[in-house]
């Protein structure tokens, strides 16, 4: 069978895509996710009327409370050799992901992606190789006087970028194989990349001839505007540039979406992974390929919410008293002082007629007391349906104990654990790329900033050499929550009195808990300048060797030594264990 043309491929590769954008369509994808992001920012009407209208944006407040509790900081990412002789190797390429995971700002991205996440029911992630070089013109040991450099300088080359990077992606900007139910059954991938047509036709890394045909398919969003100057030339503008990712062959290939050729022809996948993108999936529904957000299930309750104040808004303003009055009964004044808006007013009535009688008050048309709880208990139907309490978002007003909060929170987090382990499966694949893509393509040394046991910062020099290796990577549960530093301090304080008995046995080192405790509880990141050790053979107070049973204040210090700078409640705490009482403050 003849191979097929370049030609026919590309035109086998449009049509793949255009069925891809028949399949978003037909089954609404893209104007769902379009409304979803509509609901989260608090446009929810579509239509004109000439009442007012009132919205309760809960959608913005239950992703607000989800997305902290999973991807507020930054992750811890262990890594582990899965041979003995690569154990050193992995240390290292702990340290350098975890510091690729700071220095390139992967957090920002992976936040955006999270908040895709709950909002659309998926985010993507592209993991790729960013080297940059700059030309710099050195001078400085130039001689003036040779005539060979005619007193010009030499170029030299700097690199200014050698390291993976890891990025958002939008999710209308993602295509994949109609077919296919999950990533790993798809086909092929492509992704859509707007550029300015400038950068296409100036790019070397494109074919010279296909990129000088390459046409603008958009133009700025305020083009049209009438008081900035319209865009008329052809050459200003934005041009779609594909990457199509054929996974089953293995190749990748970049084209513009006019054209008659590639950009880059069909080549190997670069990546020794495959194709690039990790996706992260929130509610998966059987047999889909694209799952469920958390705002697509709450969102007919929140239009409910919507429609609800704002009849109870408009059937306010349109609640007044009246009264039905004999006008006969009243002159000028009389009227006067009954259409007055003034307390404690005299009001004459010039006939003989019965009060009664005389004025009546108009009846009014009020709605049922239930009416007014309906939005209370739409409320609790979105957080019954979300699984976010009014516990997370921070509006119980019930005075709780440390017990029932624990409680409460371990509820609130039995949905919210679930997301975190996805989001903690995406981070470390994020994390095996980048470091596959390193051990491929890094060229020189790096220096890679990490914290040292004791908080100091040190500085790691390293080479593709020494990220060799076979290594599995995993997410310190919960390294991405929030830090409860109230909790912690309790959970150390809980952890003392847990050890007092082995303390008093003797089977505790003092000083040793003592740093675990300030350095874990109180977040003192070097507990050892807090340290107060005795040196050997300390001479007592007759001038013989301290006696080895002799009673030690915290940490090993004497009896009574101070213990400055030591929070009160590990030194109270530490006191009680050893059975010492605390001293009684000294009268001035």
């Amino acid at each position: 069978m003849a191979k097929k043309s370049n030609t026919e491929y590309l035109k086998k590769i449009r049509g793949s895509i255009e069925s891809s954008r028949k399949w978003r369509k037909q089954d609404g994808y893209d104007a769902t996710w379009t409304r979803m992001k509509d609901l989260y920012r608090g446009r929810h009407f579509d239509d004109y009327i000439n009442q007012d209208q009132m919205l309760v944006n809960i959608a913005f407040s239950t992703v607000n409370v989800i997305s902290p509790t999973i991807s507020v900081n930054y992750p811890k990412i262990t890594v582990s050799a899965v041979a003995s002789a690569n154990a050193g190797n992995a240390v290292i390429a702990e340290a350098v992901v975890n510091y690729w995971w700071r220095r390139g700002d992967v957090r920002s991205e992976f936040r955006r992606a999270v908040k895709d996440v709950l909002v659309a029911g998926h985010g993507w992630i592209k993991v790729g190789y960013r080297f940059v070089e700059e030309s710099k013109v050195a001078d400085d040991e130039l001689d003036v006087t040779d005539p060979v450099s005619g007193g010009e300088g030499h170029t030299e080359m700097t690199i200014r970028e050698d390291a993976p990077f890891a990025e958002r992606v939008s999710v209308h900007d993602i295509f994949v194989d109609p077919d296919a139910t999950t990533l790993k059954e798809a086909k092929w991938v492509a992704q859509r990349i707007r550029r300015p047509i400038e950068e296409v036709k100036k790019d070397e890394r494109y074919n010279k001839v296909v990129r000088a045909k390459v046409l603008v398919a958009a133009t700025s969003k305020y083009s049209d505007d009438p008081s900035r100057k319209k865009i008329k030339d052809k050459e200003i503008g934005y041009a779609e540039i594909w990457e199509y990712y054929d996974i089953r062959k293995g190749t990748m290939s970049i084209f513009s979406e006019s054209g008659d050729g590639f950009l880059v022809e069909p080549t190997k996948m670069p990546y020794s992974f495959g194709q690039p993108f990790v996706m992260i999936r929130n509610y998966d529904i059987p047999d889909m390929f694209y799952p469920m957000g958390d705002l697509e299930s709450i969102e007919p309750l929140q239009r409910e919410l919507n429609e609800t104040r704002s009849q109870m808004m408009n059937h306010r303003k349109k609640f007044s008293r009246k009264y039905l009055y004999k006008e006969g009964s009243f002159d000028t004044l009389g009227r006067n002082a009954l259409e007055s808006d003034e307390d404690n007013v005299m009001v004459p009535v010039i006939s003989d007629e019965p009060l009664l009688n005389v004025v009546t008050a108009f009846p009014a048309i009020i709605n049922p007391p239930e009416f007014y709880n309906q939005s209370s208990m739409i409320i609790g139907d979105i957080d019954r349906i979300s699984g976010v309490s009014d516990f997370q978002r921070g509006t119980s007003d019930i005075r709780r104990t440390a017990t029932e909060s624990s409680l409460l929170q371990d509820a609130a987090n039995a949905r919210t654990s679930d997301k975190l382990s996805v989001i903690e499966q995406a981070i470390a694949e994020v994390g095996r790329r980048m470091m596959q893509l390193a051990q491929q393509y890094m060229t020189g040394e790096a220096v890679a900033r990490v914290t040292g046991k004791d908080g100091e910062p040190m500085w790691v020099t390293y080479d593709r050499d020494w990220l060799q290796g076979d290594f599995d990577f995993e997410v310190a549960a919960g390294s991405t929550q929030p830090h409860n530093e109230s909790f912690k301090r309790q959970s150390a304080l809980q952890m003392m009195d847990t050890m007092a008995p082995f303390l008093q046995m003797g089977v505790i080192d003092a000083a040793k808990l003592a740093a675990y405790l300030l350095q874990f509880g109180f977040g003192v990141k070097n507990p050892d300048e807090f340290m107060m050790q005795a040196p050997q053979g300390a001479a007592g107070p007759d001038g013989a060797p301290a006696a080895p049973g002799a009673p030690q204040g915290p940490m090993g210090a004497p009896q009574g030594a101070p213990a400055s700078g030591l929070p009160p409640e590990l030194v109270a705490a530490l006191q009680q264990s050893q059975g010492q009482e605390q001293p009684a403050p000294q009268q001035q």
